[in-house]
């Protein structure tokens, strides 16, 4: 690669790192794998950077290939990981409701699968099209769609499955007050 190339790699690095890693963040919940998911994107984007032709596609691109890593990741990981009906509780750190609800969110996000996963956060949180979304992961815009539906489905179904599990057990701590008022 040229000294120009790097050049430029080096600068749309720097003026679009802070946007890239939000976008890793919403596609693994961990803060640390994120930053480690984005700086392998970046190594295997820097070794294709004189292939992209159009540099304002790089983004589309680095995401994608954010996507394909962290699809690698989830095959590779153990399948010691025993599925239950209830995740634990999410900390948050902020105490405002936009910062409780994002953080639900994050947490919520763990119960969809790889794919479904990629489209929400393409669709909602990066707010691409339909369209740009199905280009972006290699899919019909049809896929995209039901795609989106089950996964929204599921992430209903989760959160109405805390509340149930959140009301019953204030039920239970205000039936604990009570007795040990008593």
């Amino acid at each position: 690669m040229a000294h120009g190339e790097v050049l430029e790699f080096e600068e749309y690095v720097r003026t679009r790192q802070d946007a890239l890693l939000r976008s890793a963040r919403r596609l693994v919940p961990d803060p640390v794998d994120a930053q480690d998911l984005l700086q392998t994107a970046l190594v295997r984007t820097f070794g294709r950077w004189d292939g992209i032709a159009d540099k304002r596609l790089a983004d589309a691109y680095l995401r994608r290939v954010m996507i394909n890593t962290r699809t690698e990741w989830w095959r590779a990981r153990k399948l010691e990981e025993v599925p239950t009906e209830q995740l634990p509780d999410a900390s948050i750190d902020d105490s405002t409701e936009q910062h409780a609800d994002r953080a639900l969110l994050t947490d919520i996000m763990k119960v969809l699968a790889p794919k479904q996963r990629s489209v929400v956060v393409l669709r909602h949180w990066e707010q691409m099209s339909t369209e740009e979304t199905a280009a972006a992961l290699g899919m019909s815009a049809g896929t995209v769609k039901s795609t989106l539906h089950r996964a929204l489905a599921r992430l209903r179904e989760e959160l109405e499955s805390r509340d149930r599990h959140e009301s019953g057990h204030r039920v239970l701590e205000r039936e604990e007050t009570e007795r040990c008022a008593a």
